[in-house]
């Protein structure tokens, strides 16, 4: 049986602009389910002009399509309560549409201050949002998950138990009694909130799925950031690959029909780690101001380069993408020759054409170039592939040649509405 499914996924180091184009696809869609990730990531949607930032309940929400928040999310309970505050401010009501799986695992106070310090020593780049420890709790089985936060003796129990182990390093910083007492008056604040959202999202979405629903998977960050998969240690603390849909939603592998993978017509990525086709300034900061490319977490600058085909490849091939999408095209008017990485140079005789798992190589490769002429036309605006100048095609044509994928919608602007299909 042939599934109404679709998971979207970034095929980078995040940023590609997978919050528009879910918006764009899930017009016809009747759920849109987050099933990895936190806070740690932004999704910004542009609609008539407005913009909107989401970083935890799925773009969709502003389609009013039901949203779910699967297990495989860890949840910062104060930033959801925010985040559905600044949604009803502007209109967008989340009951009877938003569904938090059960067997999600909460953020607490404790994970962001032990994120901030392994952040002080170790400059991984996090977003220092508590999302690492929280996910080191729940393999360490030590979490706490929504369906304990909503029974407070439970949650009571479970956090006695995380203090007494963890008080060597916060008691040097805090007092652990006032913070047990914080929590508690937190946890109750927010689980009246929580509790109308908190159900069994995996039969919710195997239910609907059978029924043939549309229903489409977002992903948060990028492959290359995938825990597995990506630039370790310089990667998130799960899996955003479509591998990490079933573990993160409970819904079969073979329920999902068809992936499709975000690339940005040129390359970033935010904070430390190995970037082998990073621009020098001052290209990389007219590249910078024209696609914006400023974290919608934390603000930081993003460092941009070249796009490199070596990366989109290996994404390609550990998610079975059948098909691209490509975005911020419009942020390469001016900018001339255009640069495509298609290998790495490793050494005197070493051409690699597949992504190294090596950190020590991942520094240490040269790219290698071609070349194509850029443009200077103004293409926001389009609305037929057919009209883009002669010498974007030739670049999205490289872009297929050299990454062995199709593409089948182009982002022009930062609107939804300035979005086109090939």
């Amino acid at each position: 049986m042939k599934f109404n499914t679709m998971t979207i996924l970034g095929t980078q180091w995040g940023d590609e602009g997978k919050g528009k184009v879910v918006h764009f696809l899930s017009r016809d869609a009747d759920y849109i389910v987050r099933y990895q990730g936190g806070n740690n990531a932004g999704h910004t949607i542009v609609i008539n002009g407005s913009e909107h930032i989401l970083h935890l309940i799925p773009s969709g929400i502003l389609e009013r399509k039901r949203c779910v928040i699967g297990n495989g999310v860890v949840v910062d309970p104060a930033a959801l309560y925010d985040e559905v505050a600044l949604l009803r401010r502007k209109r967008f009501d989340v009951r009877g549409r938003l569904f938090i799986s059960e067997r999600a695992h909460v953020i607490l106070p404790y994970h962001k201050f032990l994120d901030a310090v392994k952040e002080s020593s170790q400059k991984i780049g996090t977003t220092q949002k508590g999302i690492g420890p929280c996910y080191g709790d729940k393999y360490s089985r030590s979490g706490i998950r929504m369906c304990d936060y909503l029974e407070r003796d439970t949650f009571a129990e479970l956090i006695d138990r995380n203090l007494a182990e963890k008080g060597p390093v916060i008691e040097r910083f805090g007092d652990l009694a006032a913070l047990r007492r914080r929590m508690l008056a937190e946890r109750d604040r927010y689980a009246r909130f929580l509790q109308p959202f908190v159900c069994d999202t995996t039969r919710l979405l195997i239910g609907a799925i059978e029924q043939g629903k549309k229903v489409i998977f977002e992903s948060a960050q990028g492959t290359l950031l995938d825990v597995d998969f990506g630039t370790y240690p310089y990667v998130t603390s799960s899996n955003p690959i479509t591998g990490g849909v079933s573990v993160g939603t409970g819904v079969p592998p073979w329920y999902i029909a068809k992936t499709v993978g975000i690339v940005k017509a040129y390359t970033t990525r935010v904070g430390e780690g190995p970037f082998p086709t990073e621009l020098a300034s001052p290209l990389q900061e007219q590249l910078r101001e024209a696609g914006r490319e400023f974290g919608a977490t934390t603000g930081r600058p993003r460092r941009c380069g070249w796009f490199d085909a070596v990366v989109v490849r290996h994404s390609i091939r550990v998610n079975g993408i059948t098909e691209l999408v490509l975005t911020k095209l419009d942020c390469l008017r001016g900018i001339s020759p255009l640069k495509l990485c298609v290998a790495y140079r490793h050494g005197s005789h070493t051409t690699l054409t597949d992504f190294p798992a090596s950190r020590k190589v991942q520094r240490t490769v040269q790219p290698v170039y071609i070349e194509t002429p850029g443009f200077t036309e103004q293409i926001r605006g389009i609305t037929r592939y057919r009209d883009l100048p002669a010498s974007i095609k030739r670049y999205i044509t490289l872009i297929e040649k050299h990454c062995g994928a199709r593409i089948t919608v182009i982002s022009l602007g930062r609107d939804r509405n300035e979005t086109i299909y090939k």
